[in-house]
């Protein structure tokens, strides 16, 4: 329950630890108190502007009431304030947070302060994002299955899965096609050879992904050539690259920038593709 909206007060005063110049800034911008006194006390501010709510500081308000804390929070509306708040704090940005009298730092140090997320570094590693694709493309699937009244243990929903999953990545290797070259030019043993390649790749994607879904007859041949050829190359380069010549590289699998280390998770969608690919190709030469 907030309390003091848009009004600054002399009981905004949570302690008497923090500095002269901190107290300062509570007197002189507007804001309101949020929280029950005698909790644990914050201070914030952050950018409240007729054109900019900073999405920065809603998450910082956001974890600070769900962590419980006593807050009085200023907001910044100009940009003379702006200004005036990050000079007097010797700080470069907005959110800027303070926790019984000691400055947190911005949204993100504060995440880090209450537990919520880890500290990031430069060579952080995660799975997430092809992690969330599978699960995406895989409840999607199900969907499909449960709409057609298909098994989910049939080779059709392994196809939709497949083809649902390779349009995806598609997208995003073309979200940042550059990005995705520089990445795919480091391990991949058909685009070191033949730049352009490296180019065309997720629009080959993207169109063994589409005509699976299709599953016509006619061009189920083209497509299951193309996901065996670019699953075989994609595939090999992966095993060469990370269980023979053990390098440490970034997968583009997911686009150009992203923190996916290669290796099996990789080589899953190539093999995917690659098995997919020689399912269509054998179902239509019988």
């Amino acid at each position: 329950m907030a309390d003091n909206t848009n009004n600054k007060s002399n009981t905004d005063t949570i302690d008497d630890s923090h500095s002269p110049q901190v107290q300062h800034l509570i007197d002189t911008l507007q804001g309101e108190r949020i929280g029950k006194e005698g909790s644990q006390s914050a201070i914030i501010f952050r950018m409240v502007m007729p054109d900019h709510l900073c999405p920065f500081g809603l998450k910082s308000i956001d974890a600070l009431k769900h962590a419980g804390y006593d807050i009085i929070d200023r907001h910044i509306t100009t940009q003379d304030e702006n200004t005036l708040v990050k000079d007097t704090l010797g700080v470069k940005t907005t959110p800027q947070t303070f926790i019984d009298g000691k400055r947190v730092g911005g949204n993100d140090d504060l995440q880090v302060f209450l537990g919520n997320q880890e500290p990031e570094t430069d060579d952080d590693t995660t799975y997430a994002p092809i992690i969330a694709i599978f699960a995406v493309t895989a409840l999607m699937t199900l969907a499909l299955c449960w709409a057609f009244a298909i098994s989910v243990l049939s080779i059709q929903a392994l196809m939709w899965f497949v083809a649902l999953s390779m349009c995806v990545l598609a997208i995003k290797k073309l979200e940042d096609l550059e990005g995705f070259t520089t990445g795919f030019l480091g391990y991949d043993l058909l685009a070191r050879r033949m730049v352009r390649y490296a180019y065309v790749y997720p629009f080959l994607e993207a169109f063994a992904g589409i005509a699976m879904f299709a599953d016509q007859p006619w061009l189920n041949p083209i497509a299951g050539l193309v996901a065996f050829i670019i699953g075989l190359i994609g595939g090999v380069s992966v095993i060469k690259a990370v269980y023979i010549d053990k390098r440490e590289l970034k997968c583009a699998c997911v686009g150009g920038d992203s923190n996916v280390p290669l290796g099996a998770i990789s080589l899953t969608e190539n093999v995917m593709m690659f098995g997919m690919g020689s399912y269509m190709l054998i179902r239509a030469l019988l």
